[in-house]
């Protein structure tokens, strides 16, 4: 079978629906997942979709395939991502959401969960190489049962979870799939809820579904001043991440939003490790270790940070990205809508929410920005990157996911984007100098590299 390989990507598959994604490559995951799946051991697979247009019949090609190879196929029909992997912890211990995240209307994909764990790397690539040579197993005995989990998951929210009192928020959910389901659950907690594009709609008519890209926060920002209201939430397109804005316009971003949630878990599980990602702020691991835990920068990735937080017993972790992952009192992955009712939780015993967040250490940056370049030369860029890094003390050099350099007072990265063929840099500085500073030391390290380097704030 011919598929596109740039459609398996680092942590999933993603692709443009009808281009490089297709009902047969769709069909053929199936075979190659549900074949891998009953070597694991696994009878039943969960499948989600979200709300693009494609979703319906990506999705039945999909289920088509998995039957095939005698797989028990439990159906959820639309459901976000967090709610997928809600199913495969209690359900059922593996599953496949079809979303193309917050990509573009016309791009679709499939995130994945084998026996327990978010498969990345080599496991897509060896899906990929089944899917080539049609080496999958067929047999009989597939069959298909439809589940509501809507239920299952919100009474296990609102069981966990308590708000010391109510709270009026806006919600927005950009038209993606996230606005079928978190207003109700934040309503069930006691919330007063104003809904903005809480109809799913895969053309994504007012923004897009994005809430990293502060673009897309205008009109919760402007909702939000306009009301009452204390606080403004935003989902992303599959509601597996979170954006938060303050009742003055500030956007919290997730880095700091973990400096917050890592106090909390801290108090219950002292001494706790919190995995954060290299785009993180350098404020993060000096705001983890005086609420007593101990901070571990990883590599990007939702999928390498779940792994770590298993490997080490991590009660919370979190990126840049706005992927937020809470072990403790939940099952280890990232959940959007979950995240904000923790947060939630938290806030309720203030009186002034903005003050709360306002009061999180915060530094001076720049957003994600992203370098273009040729189909695989990133990698082979940071390569270079990593052998030329020389940095007099007191810097320090970190070469776990790109090059990152920490001065005293700011930190500078350069890494790979293993989703898109671009480099990824962010600088931050605790001030408008030292930012200023970083980000020259560090363009001059990279055009040593690559003469030709341009860059420009990150869009999906």
């Amino acid at each position: 079978m011919q598929v596109s390989a740039s459609i398996f990507k680092a942590y999933d598959i993603r692709g443009i629906v009808p281009s490089t994604l297709t009902e047969a490559v769709a069909e053929a995951l199936g075979r190659a997942f549900g074949t891998a799946a009953r070597r694991a051991g696994e009878t039943r697979v969960a499948v989600g979709r979200d709300g693009r247009l494609s979703g319906p019949a990506l999705s039945a090609a999909l289920v088509r395939g998995l039957v095939a190879t005698g797989i028990e196929v439990i159906d959820l029909g639309m459901v976000t991502t967090p709610m997928l992997y809600f199913a495969a912890s209690t359900v059922c211990s593996s599953g496949i959401q079809v979303t193309g995240s917050h990509n573009p209307a016309d791009y679709n994909g499939f995130k994945m969960v084998l026996a327990g764990r978010a498969i990345y790397g080599e496991e897509i690539q060896g899906l990929r190489q089944t899917m080539e040579a049609e080496t999958w197993q067929l047999r009989e005995g597939g069959k298909v049962t439809n589940l509501n989990i809507h239920a299952p998951y919100r009474d296990r929210i609102v069981g966990d979870v308590k708000l010391a009192r109510r709270m009026k928020v806006v919600v927005d959910s950009g038209n993606g799939v996230a606005g079928a389901s978190a207003p109700a659950i934040l309503r069930a907690l006691g919330c007063e809820v104003t809904e903005l594009y809480s109809e799913v709609d895969g053309t994504f008519p007012n923004h897009h579904p994005d809430p990293s890209k502060p673009e897309n926060l205008r009109d919760l920002i402007q909702t939000l001043q306009n009301s009452d209201a204390e606080l403004g939430l935003a989902f992303d397109g599959d509601g597996d991440r979170l954006g938060i804005v303050t009742k003055d316009g500030q956007n919290i971003y997730p880095d700091r939003q973990i400096m917050l949630y890592a106090q909390d878990v801290l108090s219950r599980v002292p001494g706790g490790t919190i995995v954060y990602d290299v785009k993180c702020s350098q404020r993060l691991a000096p705001a983890i270790e005086a609420a007593g835990g101990k901070a571990e920068m990883y590599k990007t990735g939702h999928s390498l940070i779940k792994a770590r937080m298993k490997d080490i017993g991590s009660p919370l972790g979190g990126e840049m990205s706005g992927h937020i992952f809470f072990k403790e009192r939940w099952f280890g992955f990232d959940d959007g809508t979950y995240a904000a009712c923790r947060l939630l939780e938290i806030l309720s015993r203030s009186a002034d929410v903005g003050a709360v967040l306002n009061a999180l250490p915060t530094s001076h940056s720049t957003p994600e920005l992203n370098v273009p370049c040729a189909e695989g030369e990133p990698h082979r860029v940071v390569a270079q990157l990593q052998q030329k890094a020389q940095f007099a003390a007191p810097a320090t050099v970190n070469t776990i996911d790109g090059v990152r350099v920490d001065w005293p007072d700011g930190f500078g990265l350069i890494r790979a984007s293993n989703t898109t063929p671009v480099l990824v840099l962010r600088f931050e500085g605790h001030t408008p100098q030292a930012l200023q500073r970083i980000e020259g030391e560090m363009l001059a390290l990279l055009r040593s590299v690559k003469p030709d380097a341009s860059f420009a704030a990150a869009a999906h």
